[in-house]
């Protein structure tokens, strides 16, 4: 079969493809500690499927305009304006069929072939393959893990050349939970908007942040103009509403025009259950928020010192998001797992890809996605996204495996 040539630029998204193999061992009834999906294990609040149900009694089951019911717009604004100090108008504002779809959506009607787009590495998986399906360069910038993997605006602008469309910045991040700080972000912007570079902010993981820090948007820093500033938002971390489907874009009003003319093509309108779900969300209480908080910093903990307890495992300390993301190459080198070691910047030769990850999986039945899938070899993303127990059992696993590598 003769596919498009477009579709043969991307590949499946490897936290997907984790998750259905840790899945088909749990159909044949084994035991698998999962740690491959972001995805938080607490159940939507009940004023938000309060709202829902109220959206089918009341029959509100048909299309709506394709960037989202205007009184969700306007939510998101007086939201966003309350919780993170932005300013946007609703016109300014785009409700989408999740925050991946609004992020597609932003780089499909600004990137042209060619153009390049600069991600910090590692990175979320999604980027990459989004800018290469829209013809897009994507350019990764390294950070260190010895700099907690924050990204520095000098990085940034060194990196940038005549061909450079867009910047994307994911913070906290996924893998690595790193948060850049806000004076240092508030420098990114500046260094975009003087090289007219779009900058492009997923803050999908804005609300889960650490030891006291408090959520930052880059939309409240003031500057003179927000022309080529995009923020992505989601509902499916903050509130829990993964299988909702509903993200939204802040951006210029061309910009979100542009954007709910390719929706109107694409998906229509984010279904419109969701959609009065969302509203509730927007308009309810943050208390669940600071509840599902207090619980990921007592699994970080958790999960850090059983890390840090296995030899040879090194991992930074998560600033916000719920990941670990541990660099196993000495650990796994010891038995001869990985031939050779990955240094800060990510490179390792001879890695196998998903090599341990694989092993994880058949030998001690534990699902993490391998760090080649963010740009990292060497490491893993362990999702504590998941129950005290569960974590437990699956780091007596990860010792148990490593322990029996070195042994080998």
């Amino acid at each position: 079969m003769e596919l498009a040539q477009r579709i043969d630029r991307i590949a499946e998204s490897p936290t997907m493809a984790m998750a259905a193999e840790a899945e088909r061992y749990k159909s044949r009834g084994v035991d698998v500690v999962d740690f491959s999906v972001g995805e938080p294990d607490f159940p939507t609040p009940e004023h938000i499927k309060r709202g829902a149900i109220h959206a089918l009694e009341q029959n509100l089951t048909k299309y709506t305009a394709a960037g989202g019911i205007m009184p969700l717009r306007q939510a998101i604004c007086d939201w966003h304006r309350a919780q993170l100090g932005t300013n946007y108008e609703a016109k300014e504002c785009v409700v989408s069929v999740g925050g991946k779809h609004a992020i597609f959506n932003a780089v499909s009607v600004l990137v042209n072939s060619g153009d390049e787009v600069l991600i910090p590495s590692p990175c979320w998986v999604s980027f990459p393959d989004i800018v290469k399906y829209a013809g897009g360069k994507p350019v990764a910038l390294q950070t260190l893990a010895s700099e907690n993997f924050a990204l520095r605006a000098s990085a940034v602008e060194a990196a940038i050349t005549p061909r450079t469309r867009m910047v994307i910045v994911n913070s906290p991040s996924n893998p690595t939970g790193a948060v850049v700080p806000d004076e240092e972000f508030a420098r990114i912007l500046d260094v975009c908007q003087r090289r007219g570079v779009w900058l492009l902010s997923d803050e999908c993981y804005s609300h889960f942040l650490y030891d006291g820090a408090r959520p930052f948007s880059i939309g409240s820093v003031p500057v003179e103009n927000k022309d080529k500033l995009i923020v992505i938002g989601s509902f499916s971390k903050t509130f829990a509403m993964t299988g909702w489907r509903l993200g939204y874009a802040l951006a210029p009003e061309l910009l979100v025009k542009a954007m709910i003319k390719l929706q109107s093509q694409s998906t229509s309108n984010p279904t419109s259950i969701a959609q009065y779900a969302g509203l509730e969300a927007m308009r309810g209480s943050m208390d669940t928020v600071a509840v599902m908080l207090a619980e990921y910093a007592r699994r970080r903990a958790r999960v850090m010192a059983g890390l840090r307890a296995i030899p040879g495992v090194v991992c930074s300390e998560p600033a916000g998001a719920f990941y670990a993301f541990p660099n196993v190459s000495g650990a796994a080198r010891q038995g001869g797992a990985i031939p050779a070691a990955a240094n800060e910047k990510g490179n390792a030769a001879g890695v196998a890809k998903g090599g341990v990850a694989q092993d994880l999986l058949e030998r001690v039945h534990v699902a993490v996605v391998p760090g080649e899938a963010f740009g990292a070899p060497g490491h893993l993303r362990i999702s504590y996204a998941t129950s005290m127990d569960r974590i437990d059992e699956g780091l007596r696993r990860l010792a148990q495996f490593f322990s029996a590598a070195a042994a080998a």
